[in-house]
């Protein structure tokens, strides 16, 4: 299956591989990284000089899903994704927010699907690169998503930010968006090293966000336990969450002295359709 089809990040025409390069007839141009992927975030579409995840937190994210303390994680969105498309190895999957990659592969090798996975990190990308190379590989913004429109049958957000328009413009009518998120009980020892009160989280919800651009298909809940053995373990754990960035001085004086962890994963799974027809824009 070919990869699927690029459009400019300028002008927002088709591209075209020409060698390691790719080319509209506006004569815009990107060289393929030796890596294998391809860049097409522009600098003015940059917060920052080096936007998304630094080298420290994606590999702290490859040693803890390395390890496979998320694997069940990784089935149920398999399995999920398996019963509503009808043959996945026809399908262009879009993961985004993909990050180092380690969802996306499980999703090419498990679907057989042509998959692509975005990310606005070169470092998580280039890290995606040496995973799996049959995945096309983009840093790119998922606020503007260099992908044709109505070209990809489903997309994963995997503890990603919610871009409702961008994603709904890509998908192709009835096609799947698999929304993943924390639930309230996720990371509870982990959140009790780190805070003196720890409340359920307050519940993302969504449904809310994407309003009419999508429907419900089947939302899904997720909990198990996994075990850390080890203070470089939990300190990669959060380094993958938001914690790392509100720890005070005792928070990590007692993270340092935490050899081991019980942890419970909390997460829901909610899958959106794109309809058939959408409402007039007013």
């Amino acid at each position: 299956m070919s990869e699927a089809a690029l459009i400019c990040p300028v002008c927002n025409e088709p591209l075209q591989a020409v060698d390691n390069r790719l080319q509209c007839d506006r004569n815009h141009s990107f060289d393929r990284a030796k890596q294998g992927y391809w860049n097409l975030l522009l600098a003015q579409k940059k917060r920052s000089k080096a936007p998304g995840d630094n080298a420290e937190m994606v590999q702290a994210r490859q040693r803890f899903l390395d390890a496979g303390h998320y694997t069940p994680l990784a089935e149920a969105i398999i399995t999920l994704l398996q019963a509503h498309q009808p043959d996945p190895t026809t399908a262009r999957v879009l993961d985004i927010g993909c990050g180092e990659g380690w969802y996306t592969d499980r999703l090419q090798q498990q679907l057989g699907a042509q998959v692509t996975g975005l990310d606005i990190s070169k470092e998580a990308v280039k890290a995606a690169c040496r995973r799996n190379r049959a995945v096309q590989w983009l840093v790119a913004t998922g606020a503007d998503i260099p992908l044709a429109a109505d070209s990809v049958d489903a997309a994963t957000l995997v503890f990603s930010r919610l871009m409702p328009a961008p994603t709904a413009k890509v998908l192709k009518p009835g096609g799947l968006l698999l929304v993943v998120y924390p639930g309230p009980g996720h990371l509870r020892a982990l959140r009790g090293l780190i805070y003196q009160q720890v409340r359920d989280s307050s519940g993302f919800d969504p449904a809310s966000q994407l309003g009419d651009l999508f429907e419900v298909v089947e939302e899904q809940s997720l909990a198990f336990d996994f075990n850390l053995d080890s203070t470089a373990a939990i300190q990669d754990l959060l380094a993958m969450t938001p914690h790392g960035q509100r720890l005070n001085a005792d928070a990590r004086t007692r993270i340092a002295a935490c050899g081991q962890l019980h942890e419970q994963a909390d997460f829901r799974l909610a899958l959106f359709r794109k309809p058939l027809s959408q409402p007039p824009q007013h």
